[in-house]
């Protein structure tokens, strides 16, 4: 937009003066498609090890209620998730029993969806109702979807941190190769506050076996403060971690740093700057569902279309899988069919979690803004990558002195001619010397 001042044309800077409008970039970052593969991948090996430790544990009636849709085939789940042909969300049921297309009770949400939906293993190890089947079952799932996403979240994250602040395009290779190098570190980071609130626990649980005795509950009345003090530091342990755990990866994937300064930063950030991350989160909350309308319908306008145009030539009941009709090696190939039908619905799904790890990305760019005033476009580059598309060349100089690049020194002609040009003859005119 341009204002004109006594004949003076000014632009407007709609990025600095609403830098939260740079958090409308996350959607082109989170449809490309190696963010896509990326995140479908995670999100199927993340079901994947929930189904084997639901089989395992046999997860029954006992146990979370949040663990029994995932003891059947992963692959369901993905083919759930997105409808076999284009539909509005219905606003009075929002798909409220779907398990992989997260909602909340208005309308479908990739960002806090997602958000709860990986957050779901280490809420209920505080679920008081859960036995110890149960809560092995939920640690062992929440530390093998930490491992899956210590690695994808940090290749996209990192993805996201070149693109939204120095506008460059980082490899697929080197995002991977930056989430293996600093694996540790993210897998590390939320598992630190965990620690702490088990730490302040146990003098509680000591605490407790003297409630066995009557006598006993008169001991721990008289010394139950202390055990609010305890409970204070794990609420606010919580607290951080809860709102926090995403920052950390955009943290790490940003500045390079370790765990320590991916726990502190966060923890900053949500204590500093609550009302500025609910409105970011907010703002986030609302282009991810526009998106994943946007996302879901065209995967099922795929596959419906796929299925429409085949239906013209084979009838209907040879290219929908499962019809009575098809056995044998039609049955075969009908399962085939709906396979790759899946993998379509499961790139749609990819872009739920895509999206939620560039948007955090975006935010926790917003929120150092805030508290630290650290420019948008600051970030960490690998040493390779700075010195290759950022630093100076090495120079040289030629037989006359002269500084040069050293991979591009001119060539000598045979009769000492610098730059390989040899004197123009008699027959080029004065206008080619």
């Amino acid at each position: 937009m341009l204002e004109q001042d006594n004949g003076t044309l000014r632009t407007v800077a709609w990025s600095e003066i609403c830098p939260w409008l740079g958090i409308f970039r996350t959607f082109r970052l989170a449809i490309s498609f190696r963010v896509l593969l990326l995140a479908a991948v995670a999100i199927l090996l993340t079901l994947i090890g929930w189904a084997i430790f639901g089989s395992i544990f046999s997860v029954g009636p006992e146990a979370s209620r949040w663990m029994r849709p995932h003891e059947g085939c992963p692959w369901l789940a993905i083919e759930e998730a997105v409808p076999d042909s284009p539909a509005l969300p219905d606003l009075r049921n929002p798909m409220a029993a779907d398990r992989l297309a997260p909602t909340t009770r208005w309308v479908l949400d990739p960002f806090f969806g997602a958000w709860a939906y990986l957050s779901r293993p280490a809420w209920e190890v505080f679920n008081p109702e859960l036995n110890i089947t149960g809560l092995a079952c939920s640690v062992l799932c929440g530390l093998w979807s930490l491992a899956i996403w210590a690695f994808f979240g940090g290749a996209i994250t990192r993805i996201a941190a070149v693109k939204l602040t120095c506008d460059e395009r980082i490899g697929s290779a080197a995002a991977l190769r930056h989430a293996f190098s600093k694996w540790p570190a993210y897998f590390a980071a939320p598992l630190f506050p965990l620690l702490g609130v088990l730490l302040a626990a146990l003098p509680v649980w000591f605490l407790g076996l003297l409630l066995r005795a009557n006598v006993g509950v008169l001991l721990a009345a008289l010394i139950w403060p202390l055990a609010l003090v305890a409970g204070l530091l794990m609420a606010v342990l919580l607290l951080g971690l809860i709102f926090g755990w995403p920052l950390m990866w955009a943290t790490i994937s940003t500045e390079g740093t370790d765990s320590f300064d991916a726990l502190s930063r966060s923890y900053a950030y949500v204590f500093q700057r609550p009302l500025h991350y609910l409105f970011y989160a907010l703002v986030a909350a609302v282009l991810g569902a526009l998106g994943w309308l946007l996302v879901s319908n065209f995967a099922a306008g795929v596959v419906s279309l796929s299925y429409w145009a085949a239906s013209w030539g084979s009838g209907t009941a040879q290219v929908m899988p499962g019809g009575d009709e098809l056995t044998g090696i039609g049955y075969a190939g009908a399962v085939l069919i709906r396979f790759w039908a899946g993998c379509v619905k499961l790139l749609a799904v990819g872009y739920i979690y895509g999206y939620f790890w560039t948007a955090s990305t975006a935010i926790y760019l917003l929120l150092r803004h805030d508290v630290d005033a650290t420019e948008m476009d600051e970030v960490f580059l690998d040493e390779d990558k700075s010195e290759q598309d950022y630093g100076l060349p090495p120079l040289e100089t030629d037989e006359a002195g002269a500084p040069v690049v050293a991979d591009q020194q001119p060539d000598v002609a045979p009769d000492g001619t610098p730059g390989g040009m040899a004197e123009p003859t008699e027959e080029e005119g004065p206008a080619q010397k």
